[in-house]
Formats: C-alpha cells, sequence, structure tokens
C-alpha cells in the first residue's frame, strides 16, 4: 500500500490572475499557504488482478478504466495504464469549499500513481501535470494556483506568466513573525457548497468584456506584490488591510460571488475587530477566512456563532508520499 497526503490551501491575494485569459495578457500572482487540512489518496493491488475499485463519495468497481464515472479518476487511470488496484481517497473537508480540494485531489492522485508505479515526479512537473489534466484534458474553467499549492505546499508566491511558465517563490518571515500570522488568522464555514466552475465561468466572461471588471482583477494582482513586500518586512498586521481591498474588488468580478449570509458575517466580524477577510475560493459559499488581532478571537467567534469554526494551522509540505507498505505477492 502507498499512502500520499495533499495539502488544501487559503489564497490570501491574487486569485482569478491565475486564469489564462487574464495572465496571457497581463501576468499574474497568487500569495498563498497549504493547509493542515489534507487530502488522502491510498492505493493498493486488488484481490482482483483484472479489475480495479474506486472509492470516494462512491465506489467504482470496474473492469476497465474507462469505464469510472468519475472524470479524474478516468482520465489519470487510463494514462497509467494501471489495473488490479484499489484507490481510496479521504478528505479533512468536502469538496466545493473554496480550499482547493479538487486540485489537491488530482496532485494526490498523480502522485500516488507515480509512486506506485516507482516513477519520481518534482512538485513543479507534479503541479504542470495536474494543470494539464483539469485545464487541458477535462477543459475545466480554473486557473493555475490550486495545482501549484498543493503540490509545493508552504507559503509562496505563485507568479503565472504570459507564456504559461509559472515562478514559485517562497515567502521568508521571521519565525515569530509567521507563527503571529498563523495564529491571527480564523476560519468560519458558511455552510454552502458552489459550484467554481459557474462562477469562474461568468469571471472569466465578465474580464474579457467588461474594462471595469478587467481593472477590478488587475488591482488584486497588484496587491499580491504589496502584501509580499509587507510580509517579507514582518509586518502581518498589513494582511488584514490587504485581504479586505482585496475583497471588496473580487465581489465586483461576478455576480454570484457573495450573498446576503456571507455579507453579514464578514461585516458582523469586522464590527467586533476583525481587521480584514475574504472568501476563499471562487465565491458562493464556503470558507471565511478573517484576520484577527488575538486579543479579539473570542469576540469575533462569538459574534459568528452561527457559523462553525474551523482550527487549521499552516502546511509546510507539499503533496508527500507518507506511507509505504510491501507489495503483497499475487497468489493467483
Amino acid at each position: 500500500m502507498i499512502i500520499v497526503r495533499t495539502p488544501t490551501r487559503a489564497s490570501f491575494c491574487g486569485g482569478g490572475s491565475d486564469l489564462p485569459v487574464f495572465y496571457k495578457k497581463h501576468g499574474g500572482a497568487v500569495l498563498s499557504a497549504g493547509l493542515n487540512r489534507y487530502i488522502y489518496i491510498s492505493i493498493h493491488p486488488y484481490f482482483y488482478p483484472d479489475r480495479l475499485v474506486c472509492k470516494y463519495s462512491k465506489n467504482e468497481p470496474v473492469d476497465n478504466p474507462s469505464e469510472l464515472n468519475h472524470p479524474i479518476f478516468r482520465v489519470l487511470l487510463e494514462k497509467f495504464e494501471v489495473n488490479g488496484v484499489e484507490i481510496t481517497s479521504t478528505a479533512d473537508v468536502p469538496a466545493g469549499t473554496g480550499l482547493g480540494s479538487s486540485s489537491s485531489f488530482t496532485v494526490g492522485l498523480l502522485h500516488s500513481l507515480y509512486a506506485y508505479t516507482g516513477k519520481y515526479i518534482s512538485a513543479d512537473s507534479l503541479a504542470a501535470e495536474a494543470c494539464h489534466t483539469e485545464i487541458d484534458i477535462l477543459g475545466e474553467p480554473i486557473g493555475k494556483q490550486d495545482q501549484y499549492a498543493a503540490a509545493f505546499g508552504g507559503l509562496n508566491v505563485y507568479r503565472f506568466h504570459k507564456d504559461g511558465n509559472v515562478a514559485v517563490e517562497p515567502v521568508i518571515l521571521s519565525q515569530d513573525a509567521y507563527k503571529r500570522m498563523e495564529n491571527n488568522l480564523l476560519m468560519f464555514y458558511t455552510g454552502d457548497l458552489r459550484s467554481a466552475s459557474q462562477i469562474l465561468s461568468e469571471q472569466i466572461e465578465n474580464v474579457i468584456n467588461d474594462h471595469e471588471k478587467e481593472r477590478a482583477q488587475l488591482e488584486i494582482s497588484k496587491l499580491t506584490d504589496e502584501l509580499h513586500k509587507e510580509l517579507i518586512r514582518d509586518n502581518v498586521d498589513a494582511l488584514g488591510d490587504i485581504l479586505h481591498a482585496s475583497w471588496e474588488q473580487k465581489r465586483k468580478l461576478a455576480s454570484g460571488i457573495t450573498n446576503s449570509l456571507i455579507d453579514k458575517a464578514y461585516y458582523d466580524a469586522l464590527s467586533v475587530g476583525a481587521a480584514g477577510g475574504k472568501l476563499l475560493g471562487a465565491g458562493g459559499g464556503g470558507f471565511l477566512l478573517f484576520y484577527v488581532p488575538e486579543h479579539r478571537h473570542n469576540t469575533v467567534k462569538n459574534a459568528l456563532s452561527y457559523l462553525n469554526f474551523m482550527q487549521f494551522g499552516f502546511s509546510n509540505s507539499g503533496s508527500s508520499v507518507i506511507y509505504v507498505g510491501d507489495k503483497p505477492k499475487r497468489s493467483f
């Protein structure tokens, strides 16, 4: 058996600039952190060597990968020509909550298949291949940030160049500043799952055809560089204002990004001491992230008691093989 653990992520600034329609024209940059909320993929030989089974929210026992309903399982198992295996996906957070779990799944599944077939793959190649799978093969209207955050983990700026190349720049803080940043972030679940594809499709159309929305996306991208400069000076308290400025611009990009519950929770938190925040992911639901000075934590938690609070921390490692067992010999 092989088990691969892959982090989800929190994107602080720059989301949307990783979409091809934007970075091919302007370039883009996203600053994000890997989270210690993981996707786990386990793979081991199946009892029947000429069949395979994939387990996620459903069980799919099939004779051939082409019969799988799950598109990512189907595409990658066809690519690797793997049969006679049982693959199980489990997660600390559900899909559709804004933490990039779908791309973490793709990265983790790729990593597990490379490991199972005895091949090494670098983090950069892992992220690039996951992007190719989701964007080019499956045609998802998504960007590249989630795949890179899942593959690399840690606190980084991801720069998306016009030619499609991606550069990864670690954000270096002092240990004290890093811990203060991590400790002052609070996350609350709005209880809604949303379709990122639908919101992103509208956002892409708007950025192409609406100059005002294109300018909003440019402002979000510029804020990434501003945040990077402040963090490497250990000025982590700047995160609150920049999160707020980014959220004010993001709200303009598509109609489904926010709703009455999200707006209420956001301004309830700000009214009792949160310095700033944003909705994670494409929008419409999922997790709200706030930067809150430590002495205000309980006040903000009480004000948002109608939402579920989730404890989390940063993950310094990207997608990793965490267990390798003996490979059993076939008895038939």
